[in-house]
């Protein structure tokens, strides 16, 4: 049987991965895939480190959407797929990639993931994570002076340049297009109870 394809958007902060993991450890993760859009940065490494500061990382063509397309009809086909490995303290990818194997389920997260037609198309479950905007970017403060070695200025930086009007224009008008919406993140005890048994109630429909 095809796998379940479940995405799993939001703004930068607003508790994706917290869901994420959530519903890997309540379904189990040897039956999930995960795969987040955040790997397909594309790689950038013929180009000067400062230059690719520059990068407008928050808009959809700083992504390789056509790449993460093709890899879940492989994984949906049964075919593993050779995830990218994005270094975010240098701006692109690395040479080395990350073997995922075919599961039941198959989880894809990111920002952006709702914006390309031919991707949205692909999910049978569609889940949007809303925050206070405030929160995400304390959030995000958080996340990349201690994950990707930046500094509050550039942070801040790029969060008033590119994240909050990608945001505004491009991220939030997806929320229309979520089967759920999911306010506070993993916070929301009840609407991740739901999500967990929604996904293990369509597992077993498939098997």
């Amino acid at each position: 049987m095809p796998p379940l394809i479940i995405g799993l958007a939001g703004g930068s902060g607003s508790g994706k991965t917290t869901v994420a993991h959530t519903i890997m450890e309540r379904v189990g993760g040897d039956r999930i895939a995960f795969v987040q859009h955040d790997a397909y940065y594309r790689d950038q490494s013929e180009m000067p480190l400062e230059q690719r500061t520059l990068v407008n990382y928050d808009h959809p063509d700083a992504l390789e959407t056509a790449l993460l397309i093709r890899h879940l009809h492989d994984l949906r086909a049964g075919r593993t797929i050779q995830l990218p490995v994005y270094d975010f303290a240098q701006f692109t990818r690395t040479p080395q990639t990350t073997r995922i194997e075919p599961r039941p389920v198959i989880l894809v997260e990111g920002i952006l993931i709702y914006v390309d037609p031919a991707l949205r198309s692909l999910f049978d479950i569609k889940i949007y994570v809303d925050a206070p905007s405030d929160l995400r970017f304390i959030r995000r403060l958080q996340r990349d002076m201690t994950e990707r070695q930046r500094t509050p200025e550039s942070v801040i930086r790029q969060y008033l340049e590119t994240v909050r009007p990608m945001h505004i224009e491009f991220v939030e008008p997806t929320k229309r297009f979520a089967d759920l919406i999911v306010p506070e993140g993993g916070f929301n005890v009840v609407a991740v109870d739901v999500i967990v048994a929604r996904v293990r109630a369509m597992i077993e429909t498939k098997t």
